[in-house]
């Protein structure tokens, strides 16, 4: 086997990605034990934030069994009571029956102080670490989001909405859901598959004790998907699985570990666009893996709002302690107006790429981050939300 080079001396084209294919993403409820830990950490961050805007925060939370143990370094002058913040928010959540409750689950802080070494280099405007971060807008929504992300995270608000509201009163806070859309063109054009896993009581059991009803199945579509769900895009040969393994009983810590960081797809593109890497959750925004995120993100969506690409996925990388990113790649596939060479030189004109500069303009220095834990960081129209914003949008257009 040789390798696999062209022998007339010019380099392979590759052919275009089929325009015609299937694409999935999925969302959880902020039941779900890895999105318990994601807003305990991220908890810990904002109530740092309300006494001490300077603190610095690296919070980590694992959940099994009974037990939340919090960890990580924190170097600040405010007071966190870890067991009653712990405990408010999992009573907020809905834990508050048998198995893992709010009331009687064992909480361990493990918390110890920022290293030194790390901080020598922040203190001076520095990036707390090196990395890349990864940003992306495109035209498939409002909110300038891949059209499979967005209904996910409908589908999981929604079903912690029927919940909370009563509208559907055997459900339990944990929960998944996961979407299909069928792209024709290159753009999307119907659901194909929609999947909810939705956490019940065993009120809705069927005689065999191992499934849910037809009825309770048929009502969770009707009450979750379809109210959530653009009809045009729904068809009679979309399929609907509703707890396809037949029941979901047991769940939260109670069936399964969580820990703080592990669903990064959920938090962002849903696997329409690359992550850079870092999680986000339980950490201040000094940590270019926050807040250089957001940055690429703001930038990617006032690069499509300005109409100067249909697509655009935004490279920044960062040197720890060092001020500037030591690269910046704008990427449009195809869809740019300008060249990628000029936008990435508006983008260095119009962004503050710092982590002080991030920090400034984004006003990142508040406590706003539990909000982002659950059901993503991005495409929220919530006024905290800065890098939603599309306020550059007009003058990167004139510059262009």
């Amino acid at each position: 086997m040789g390798d696999h080079h062209s022998t007339s001396g010019e380099p392979e084209k590759r052919g275009e990605m089929d325009k015609d294919f299937l694409f999935t993403s999925e969302s959880v409820t902020e039941g779900h034990p890895d999105k318990v830990c994601d807003q305990i950490s991220d908890a810990v961050l904002d109530d740092v934030l309300r006494q001490d805007t300077n603190g610095r925060v690296a919070c980590e939370t694992f959940v099994t069994i009974g037990l939340v143990i919090v960890g990580g370094e924190i170097t600040t002058t405010a007071y966190v009571d870890i067991h009653r913040l712990v405990r408010g928010l999992l009573y907020d959540i809905g834990y508050t029956d048998s198995g893992f409750s709010y009331a009687n689950c064992g909480i361990l802080n493990a918390i110890g102080p920022q290293s030194p070494d790390i901080a020598q280099g922040v203190d001076v405007g520095g990036a707390g670490d090196q990395g890349l971060m990864i940003g992306y807008a495109c035209r498939e929504t409002p909110q300038l989001m891949p059209l499979p992300i967005m209904l996910a995270h409908h589908l999981t608000r929604r079903l912690a909405l029927v919940r909370k509201q009563g509208i559907l009163k055997y459900l339990g806070p944990d929960g998944k859901s996961q979407l299909t859309v069928e792209y024709r063109d290159g753009r999307p054009a119907r659901v194909h598959t929609v999947l909810i896993a939705a956490q019940h009581s065993e009120a809705i059991l069927d005689a065999s004790g191992k499934k849910i009803t037809e009825a309770a199945r048929q009502e969770i579509i009707d009450q979750v998907a379809r109210p959530v769900i653009d009809p045009g895009l729904l068809d009679a040969q979309t399929i609907f699985h509703v707890n396809p393994t037949g029941k979901f009983v047991v769940g939260g810590p109670q069936s399964d570990t969580g820990m703080t960081g592990r669903k990064i797809i959920v938090d962002t593109y849903g696997g329409m666009a690359p992550h850079g890497g870092g999680a986000f959750s339980g950490k201040d925004p000094t940590k270019v893996d926050r807040s250089a995120s957001y940055m690429a993100r703001y930038i990617a969506k006032n690069v499509v709002a300005a109409g100067l690409a249909d697509r655009c996925t935004v490279h920044l990388a960062y040197a720890i302690g060092i001020a500037e990113p030591v690269s910046v790649m704008i990427v449009c596939d195809g869809t740019e107006r300008v060249p990628t060479r000029r936008l990435s030189e508006l983008v260095r004109k119009h962004f503050e790429l710092t982590p002080r500069g991030i920090i400034e303009a984004l006003d990142l220095r508040r406590p706003i981050y539990r909000a982002t834990a659950a059901y993503g960081h991005f495409g929220r129209d919530e006024e905290t939300f800065t890098w939603e914003k599309t306020d550059r949008a007009a003058l990167l257009a004139k510059d262009a």
